[in-house]
């Protein structure tokens, strides 16, 4: 018994020197791996405009003040149905109101204010798949001064109602590009292409075509240019065979 005992002890010695050099070796020679990042980029044009203006009305008296701002709305609302602009796409904020008063001082100190009057806001909001003629009547649109209409615009916003498919063709773009990049590293190295190990997209960015504005890190999302180029980054890593 004696001498079994000292056998099997003295196998399992062996056996776990086997063991914990085969793992030893595993750790320091790791299965080749190429990491390759690829991108894709697509230029498209804006199938959507966002436009906003508003327009006031000041009076010492609200009513009066509100019956002139409802004559504007109207004024503004004809206006742009005549220069083609779908009723639909037309759409009135409610009226925002705000007191004036103007301060008042002696000596350099301030005593107080007088009221001057009720001054009322009214936003104006068009949307419509119609680019073109929305970016002409934002252009024209000071011609409302000849109507009494004192109207202040922002410039439109531009947006793509088909992102969402142009974002898919854009991932296949980058990860097959990446592919191409692995597999010329691959054969430059003397090996061949393995199996993929994992995939990750980078940022998503869109910006204006030639704009030469800066990406980030966040994605940057450009709705100032009719015309964009979308881009997107993927990464890829390959085992070597």
């Amino acid at each position: 018994m004696k001498y079994l005992s000292a056998i099997i002890f003295a196998i399992a010695i062996v056996l776990a020197a086997w063991f914990l050099g085969e793992s030893y070796v595993s750790r320091a020679n790791p299965d080749g791996v190429i990491s390759v990042t690829g991108s894709g980029s697509e230029n498209f044009t804006s199938d959507l405009i966002v436009w906003e203006g508003s327009f006031s009305r000041m009076s010492p008296n609200l009513e009066e003040a509100y019956n002139n701002l409802n004559s504007d709305k109207e004024t503004v609302r004809t206006y742009l149905i005549e220069k083609g602009i779908k009723e639909d796409n037309i759409v009135f904020n409610s009226v925002q109101t705000s007191e004036q008063r103007e301060n008042q001082y002696q000596n350099g100190n301030y005593v107080g204010s007088i009221f001057q009057g009720y001054q009322l806001t009214q936003n104006v909001k068009i949307e419509s798949a119609d680019v073109e003629l929305v970016e002409e009547v934002s252009r024209e649109i000071t011609e409302l001064l000849n109507k009494g209409v004192q109207f202040n615009s922002t410039p439109p916003r531009y947006y793509y109602t088909k992102l969402a498919d142009l974002k898919i063709e854009m991932i296949s773009k980058a990860t097959e590009d990446a592919r191409l990049r692995a597999e010329r590293i691959a054969e430059n190295s003397g090996g061949s292409l393995g199996e993929l190990k994992n995939a990750n997209m980078g940022v998503f960015q869109i910006t204006g075509q030639n704009s030469g504005e800066d990406y980030s890190w966040s994605g940057a999302y450009n709705t100032g240019d009719k015309k964009k180029t979308a881009s997107i980054t993927m990464r890829l890593n390959y085992e070597i065979d």
